[in-house]
């Protein structure tokens, strides 16, 4: 089973000290009750492997590892059908003592567009959420990271990420945990914080945004990569069933909108830094990952175009900064429950005289209910309804 001790140990003497107070328990949680049906085929391919050393390696302009002399073809072989049990590989490229993971996205190409409007990463500690098979992790570290925390539910990704370290010589600067960033409590503890390729999935996008801000400390940089559609702050594309053949995208602003997103969750220096369209170069089918890719989810007539008629992929870069300066958590607390706890009172007290109304005029009748009865409680739960919005929009 793969071991998160040593991770536990690192953060011990840390300011994430006090994540161990409930992250032990949620993993022993998700190995007890919630491993993928393959996740054990997927962990054996990964204890096959051999644990290798690079003589040389690359973090900072690739993830590229060799040794001093190259591996026996039969050695190599060996290695590349274990980590081919692990496909589809999505996230990369990696060149790994000769064997070319050719991923289906080139996350090389964003890394080269983010990298440089990021604040220095030497010694920061970094939280990447949705962070994939960690290809980023291991650029962080190369840029300089002191510690790179990886977080997405993907068990798939969590044994690809755990079979590279082991072809990097088990290094400990990155590690990737099986959890969603609603499962971390507010650590605000890391210097930098990543979101890319997230947002959209998200049913409640500024939620996810509050999330993100609660995992920064105080002065910390966020890093938000995001589909995006063209428009003003007030446009926001809300697809139907699909878009570009995937099920869980729910809301994608314009960059202004998202900006504004932003500052309304409180952050501050807000700054769109890139905005490009997706090529079919860049996110493409290959011999590790030979499903559907970005050319069959575009119109074949029309690239600028999904199959399902709405614009292209078009994917934005925002970086932002928490301020130095917080409301503290009882603050927070009380403006957040406040009005809705007495919402909820008074909704409470509005039914109740609702039902004593219509109990009183009730009339029997075959059917039950009378006509003024119901008329009258949907008229007063309608009043009631609009004080839960009210309540929830305060809140």
């Amino acid at each position: 089973m793969i071991d998160f001790s040593n991770f536990y140990q690192l953060i011990a003497k840390s300011p994430l000290s006090h994540w161990l107070e409930t992250l032990p328990a949620q993993v022993a949680a998700w190995q007890r009750d919630a491993l993928h049906g393959k996740f054990r085929e997927w962990e054996r391919a990964v204890e096959f492997l051999p644990e290798l050393t690079p003589w040389r390696l690359d973090l900072l302009h690739s993830v590229t590892a060799e040794s001093e002399t190259p591996l026996s073809e039969g050695h190599q072989r060996r290695i590349e059908n274990l980590l081919k049990n692990l496909m589809p590989w999505r996230k990369g490229p990696y060149s790994l003592y000769g064997i070319n993971i050719d991923t289906e996205w080139r996350s090389d190409w964003k890394w080269e567009r983010v990298l440089p409007h990021l604040s220095d990463l030497t010694g920061r500690t970094i939280l990447d959420v949705g962070c994939g098979s960690g290809y980023h992790m291991w650029r962080m570290i190369g840029a300089g990271a002191h510690l790179a925390v990886g977080i997405d539910p993907t068990q798939l990704f969590l044994c690809q990420f755990e079979a590279v370290r082991k072809l990097l010589g088990n290094d400990q600067r990155a590690h990737l945990l099986p959890l969603g960033i609603e499962q971390l409590p507010a650590l605000e503890a890391f210097d930098t914080v990543f979101s890319m390729g997230v947002l959209y999935h998200r049913r409640s996008p500024l939620d996810h945004l509050w999330q993100l801000k609660d995992q920064l400390a105080p002065g910390g940089e966020l890093v938000l990569e995001t589909l995006v559609v063209e428009g003003d702050e007030n446009t926001v594309l809300v697809p139907g069933d699909r878009y570009a053949q995937m099920r869980n995208v729910y809301f994608i602003p314009s960059a202004a909108a998202l900006k504004l997103w932003l500052e309304k969750c409180g952050f501050i220096d807000v700054r769109i830094v890139d905005a490009c369209v997706t090529s079919t170069e860049e996110q493409r089918r290959t011999e590790w990952m030979t499903t559907e890719s970005l050319a069959d989810f575009l119109d074949p007539q029309d690239q600028r175009k999904t199959v399902e008629g709405y614009p292209a992929p078009l994917r934005a870069v925002i970086i932002a900064t928490k301020p130095e300066t917080q409301q503290s958590a009882g603050e927070k607390s009380e403006i957040k429950k406040g009005p809705c706890l007495m919402g909820r009172g008074l909704v409470r007290a509005i039914i109740i005289l609702g039902d004593m109304m219509c109990s009183k005029n009730r009339l029997t009748s075959p059917g039950g209910d009378n006509p003024f009865h119901l008329r009258h409680r949907c008229a007063i739960h309608g009043v009631a309804s609009v004080f839960i919005g009210i309540g929830i929009g305060i809140g």
